[in-house]
């Protein structure tokens, strides 16, 4: 076996680990570490692995809830569902190795959130995602979106989990990063789901699923570092995927589980053995002795330091109940998986690792996890912009040309040509998904008339603004989501993806948007039991728009009782809850027809929220509307075309009650619903608001093949809807739009 090199500041800097960061080490150990124990304390102490410029923020969450049953600091979270059934989910940040290698970065980031939630006795019932790619027009873009939609669909329609929905922006803040979020929701029994936690002395460690072999090592190290002009280097530190041999890994998982065999479960995910082992070792007050000769391997002559770095796919970590590891044995041989007893648990609070009859790595596990750098890195409050006035705002001449604009804009465009890519009804459970263009996908729990809602939000722009409002806005939007589909919101994951946490004003984004998010999930008594923080997002020295995107779970009790954005029928009428004044400030309206991206976001009431929020569900379940729909991006008038798309019938708006048309029809004022009922239940409908102190009005009436809008526009409902589904296939043929 070969010297390891000595350790010189060259050596630590390539690392990713400060000068500081390496004297604590030093500290911590008494005494210099050689390369095997260097790598293991790089990854470890990433900021992918160790949260170490956001754990004292995060702390801030509301993390329990009646329903909750583990919230953050397991590979999921878990809810209660009723009768006896939970729902284990996360969202996760695959952003670095997609922009790397788009078609692996994205499927291997869907291979590792389903890890994630199967990893605690759950089966993967649904995945969603949340994309965002650079300007149309930047050369890298089509590549970029053709790679990770390919890459998405290919896992996970290859392992058999429906992909029913999500979200997908452009812009020229992504040029340089471009956001892969993949999030997964599992179905599991409340009585039998898995924990990390190792425990016990001389309790055999098993590895399982594929061979172990160079690819993804310092993929966490990556990932927690900038981009520049030389990114493409990185290549090799980007994972490749084998889906089917992920979906042998979930069966075998699953059948081991229904025994009493499992003492303890990990995947191994960002650092590959080293943070499943540790993680393991430190959640259970444990040590770890590992045995690297034993590890499957499918390449010659790989080093320790390679192999506990390496972040080869499909593999997992467990601790067996002794005298049941030939059950373990029998169970993955069957699957045709490779199956190792590598370690055992100790007494010694340390990871000690063996490679050719020496002891490679003998360092304490605490330093590695709980007692890694937790930093409060310096925040500046991000300045406020100036609030607009619709009346100031230039007014459009010609209302049809600027309903056109924004229906085909990048964000209010189709992506049917992203959704049809995905199997959306494998496993049969698939009530609604993206395919109706609908708030929320809504999957059925298996064999029961129940079933649960998923949604993914964020608006980049108004986190822009003003990070705070910009997160009580992201938490908002899930819960309108899900209350327009007839779902109680339970909890939510998130992925926090910012650029550089060492810039104040990142920083102070970071922290915002965190304040923001918070304060709605305590409004709301929604909490937060999951998520992934994603940081350095950046490329020579361009910062991403602060995006935390939020994956929000509902219970729609009884399937006799929900809507869809389809159904709006012949002569109903439509009715706006919720107040509009025209807020055009960080709007569609202005970026789009005016190419402007100042002022103010829309002000967040979080008690209108869940005011406005428990009406419609009540509505809902008292069937006394046929269609429901959340104005958010584009405001009324996109509302009420996306109502029209999915229900293929026309819908002609009422003019401005008061002040501008432009404000009334594309202002983005928040807690606001588009309903359609039927005429006998307009007057119900409306008093009941108003004597609830809500606000209500009749907005339009649904009925023939056009889309008007009083003193505005006027157009077909086809040729409209032909400009939506358009933008995207031309984009990707490169055709003018």
């Amino acid at each position: 076996m070969a010297k390891l090199p000595d350790i010189t500041p060259e050596i630590v800097a390539e690392h990713g680990l400060s000068e500081d960061e390496y004297k604590v080490i030093l500290k911590r150990l008494g005494r210099e570490p050689n390369l095997n124990e260097l790598g293991i304390f790089s990854v470890m102490w990433s900021e992918h692995c160790s949260y170490k410029s956001s754990r004292r923020h995060l702390g801030k969450f509301l993390t329990t809830g009646d329903r909750v049953i583990q919230g953050p600091g397991e590979n999921a979270g878990v809810i209660d569902i009723d009768d006896g059934d939970c729902i284990i989910f996360k969202m996760e940040s695959h952003n670095h190795p997609s922009y790397i290698e788009p078609y692996q970065g994205a499927a291997t980031g869907v291979g590792g959130i389903m890890r994630d939630v199967f990893t605690m006795g759950a089966r993967p019932i649904a995945l969603m995602n949340a994309l965002r790619f650079g300007e149309p027009t930047h050369p890298k873009t089509k590549t970029l979106v053709n790679g990770v939609v390919a890459g998405i669909g290919g896992y996970g329609n290859c392992v058999g989990v429906p992909t029913v929905g999500g979200e997908t922006n452009f812009h020229k803040g992504y040029n340089g990063n471009i956001l892969v979020n993949a999030m997964c929701v599992g179905l599991a029994r409340t009585d039998n789901v898995f924990y990390s936690a190792a425990k016990g002395v001389g309790n055999p460690i098993f590895y399982v699923g594929s061979k172990t072999g160079r690819d993804g090592i310092h993929g966490a190290t990556m990932a927690s570092a900038e981009f520049d002009d030389d990114s493409d280097e990185k290549r090799p530190t980007v994972q490749v995927g084998d889906p089917f041999t992920e979906k042998l890994l979930i069966e075998a998982c699953l059948e081991l589980m229904a025994t009493d065999a499992i003492i303890a479960i990990q995947d191994m995910g960002a650092a590959g053995l080293t943070s499943s082992s540790i993680e393991m070792a430190d959640k259970g007050g444990v040590g770890i002795e590992l045995n690297l000769d034993d590890v499957p391997q499918r390449e010659e002559g790989m080093t320790p330091y390679e192999m506990m770095l390496s972040e080869s796919q499909e593999r997992m970590l467990m601790v067996i109940q002794p005298g049941k590891e030939q059950l373990a044995f029998d169970v993955f041989e069957k699957w045709e998986l490779d199956v190792a007893k590598i370690g055992v648990t100790t007494d010694t609070g340390n990871l000690v690792l063996n490679h050719k009859g020496k002891v490679v790595c003998d360092i304490p596990i605490s330093p590695l996890a709980d007692d890694a750098p937790n930093y409060d890195r310096p925040h500046v409050k991000s300045e406020p912009r100036p609030v607009l006035v619709a009346e100031d705002i230039h007014e459009t001449q010609d209302y049809n040309d600027a309903l056109v604009k924004i229906i085909q804009s990048p964000d209010i465009a189709s992506k049917r040509w992203i959704w049809e890519q995905y199997d959306r009804h494998v496993m049969s459970d698939t009530i609604d998904s993206s395919q109706s263009g609908g708030d929320a996908a809504i999957i059925r729990i298996h064999g029961t008339n129940k079933a649960v809602a998923i949604t993914t939000d964020c608006t980049p722009r108004y986190v822009q603004a003003d990070p705070y409002e910009g997160g009580k806005q992201c938490v908002a939007e899930t819960w309108r989501n899900l209350s327009c589909v007839g779902a109680d919101p339970i909890a939510i994951t998130d992925c926090l993806n910012f650029g550089n946490p060492e810039r104040p004003e990142i920083m102070g984004q970071f922290v915002g948007a965190i304040d923001g998010m918070n304060e709605a999930c305590r409004a709301f008594d929604y909490p937060v039991v999951s998520g992934n923080v994603s940081l350095y997002n950046e490329t020579n020295g361009e910062a991403i728009p602060p995006t935390p995107a939020v994956g929000g779970v509902g219970l729609i009790p009884n399937l006799d009782f929900f809507k869809t954005l389809k159904g709006a029928k012949d002569g109903d009428t439509l009715i706006l809850i919720g107040e509009t004044t025209g807020w055009l400030g960080a709007s569609l309206y202005l970026a789009e027809i005016l190419s402007r991206e100042d002022g103010a976001p829309p002000p967040v009431d979080l008690q209108k929220e869940k005011a406005n929020g428990d009406y419609i569900r009540k509505l809902i379940r008292n069937k006394r509307v046929n269609a429901v729909h959340d104005c958010s991006d584009g405001g009324l008038a996109i509302a009420a075309c996306e109502m029209a798309f999915a229900s293929n019938i026309g819908v002609s708006l009422q003019a401005a009650p008061d002040g501008p048309t432009h404000g009334w029809l594309f202002g983005e004022e928040q807690a606001r619903y588009l309903v359609s009922v039927e005429k006998n239940s307009v007057n119900p409908v409306v008093s009941t608001a108003l004597a609830k102190g809500l606000f209500a009005q009749v907005v339009g009436t649904v009925g023939g093949d056009r889309i008007q809008a009083a003193g505005a526009f006027d157009v077909t409902l086809a040729g409209l809807r032909q400009k939506h589904e358009e933008w995207l296939p031309n984009l990707l043929n490169g055709t003018d739009t």
